[in-house]
Formats: C-alpha cells, structure tokens, sequence
C-alpha cells in the first residue's frame, strides 16, 4: 500500500512524502532519498520494491521546495538525455537555474533538517524504532552521507555515487555505510582513495563497491546510463546489508 502525505521540516516549511507500506509488520523502515531530478515514478518504483521486501519507505520530495517540482524534474530529466545534443545544450540554462536554490548556501541545512523530520516520522511508527536506515541515488547519495552524520538513528546507509561530506562531518556518522559508484563516474572514484581513510579516521565502517562498464547513475532504468549488471549486482548487495545492520 502507498500513499503520499505531507510532512513539516522545522522552519514550518511543509513537504510531501511517498510512504510505502509492506504486507504486515514491517521489518525496518528506510529513508528514501530521490536524484536530482526530484521525486520521480523511478523513486517511487523503487520505494515500492522494498515495501515488497517487507520495508517501511518514506521517500520525501525535498526539492519542489527549491524550485523542481516533480513535472519540472521529469521535463529537464527528458531533455538532458535527449538523443540530439543540440536539445540537450539549449537544456542547460534552465537546469542551472532550476537548481540555483539547491545550491544556495542555506539549502543543504534545511533539506537535511526536512530528512530528520522524515527519520522522526518513521521513527514514531510501532516497531521501527532502532532499525531505520537510509538510501539515495546521486543527488540523494550526496544527502543520505548528510542525514546518516546528523541523525544517529539511522543505523545503515547506502549512497549511490553520492559525494560523502567533510571529514568534520563524516565524524558524525554512527553507521555502516556502503557506497556504490560506477568506474566511469572519474570525480567521484578518484576521490575514493581519500575518502576510505577519511571514514576510517572517523570510525566509520565503510565499503564502497566500484562496477566496471558503468558511470553515474547506472541503477536508473529510467535512464540512458542504466547498466543492468551493475544496477542488479548493487540490489543484491543493498538486500543483504540493509537486514545485516537494521535487525
């Protein structure tokens, strides 16, 4: 069952949010954080997949409020994956002042204190309490780094090709935290060298799977970079740490 309610982040700021409910009693319950092109069907898809496996999943819009609302995700998502690149280049104006407000300096305090308000949410659900974790693609792999170092309920984190924060930050994190990037992604897999003894100067039990023959963003099937192989590997391996570390 899913339905969508709204939720409100400390500045009185109200947000909706995607819940999906499994058969029963739920066995954790998990934050699920959308890309950047806001709360798309894909998101919602894949909230639905682990309510199948028996999970309680939020999934808030954390983005409308900063100016993409899904429809406008869902356009500028279409048009930068055009085939033609000529769509694609008279596409980036409007993407970079569609995310002139999510890169705005007091942007990331206030999407991280909208995702504790989602943890506390769940967190007042029969039976969750203690077996919450949190899972994000992209944009969303950035902000589950962020809200597994500013709220020490969540007890597992999984970033897809997210950038991990800090080291000042990262000493925030009280989880296991699996990271999964695509050999191509080269920022991002560059930077893994340093990051490995950045979170192990900060205690953190961390461990990064890196897929060949894949890049950013290859778990979407929405998308033109989906690698299947890598995006059901990555599955497989999320199913099997969530419950190692969520109970």
């Amino acid at each position: 069952m899913s339905e969508t309610l709204q939720l409100t982040a400390p500045d009185g700021t109200d947000f909706d949010v995607y819940m999906a409910e499994p058969e029963g009693t739920p066995k954790a319950a998990l934050v699920l954080v959308h890309e950047i092109w806001g709360l798309q069907p894909h998101i919602r898809e894949v909230a639905d997949r682990f309510a199948a496996d028996g999970y309680l999943v939020a999934a808030p819009d954390i983005l409308s409020c900063a100016g993409i609302a899904p429809d406008l995700g869902e356009e500028l998502f279409t048009l930068m994956h055009h085939p033609d690149e000529e769509v694609r280049v008279a596409a980036q104006p409007r993407l970079r002042d569609a995310l002139t407000e999510a890169r705005s300096p007091g942007y990331a305090g206030w999407a991280t204190s909208a995702l504790v308000s989602t943890v506390d949410r769940l967190a007042a659900q029969p039976g969750v309490a203690g077996r919450i974790g949190a899972v994000g693609f992209c944009f969303g792999g950035t902000y589950t780094f962020l809200l597994a170092a500013a709220d020490d309920r969540v007890r597992a984190a999984v970033p897809f090709y997210g950038h991990a924060p800090t080291p000042d930050r990262l000493a925030g994190i009280h989880c296991p935290v699996l990271g999964l990037y695509g050999q191509n992604d080269a920022a991002l897999v560059e930077g893994l060298p340093e990051l490995r003894e950045q979170m192990a100067d900060a205690g953190v039990r961390f461990e990064d799977v890196v897929y060949p023959n894949a890049g950013h963003a290859f778990f979407n099937d929405a998308g033109p970079r989906y690698v299947e192989a890598a995006a059901q590997d990555s599955w497989d391996r999320v199913r099997a740490f969530l419950p190692a570390n969520l109970g």
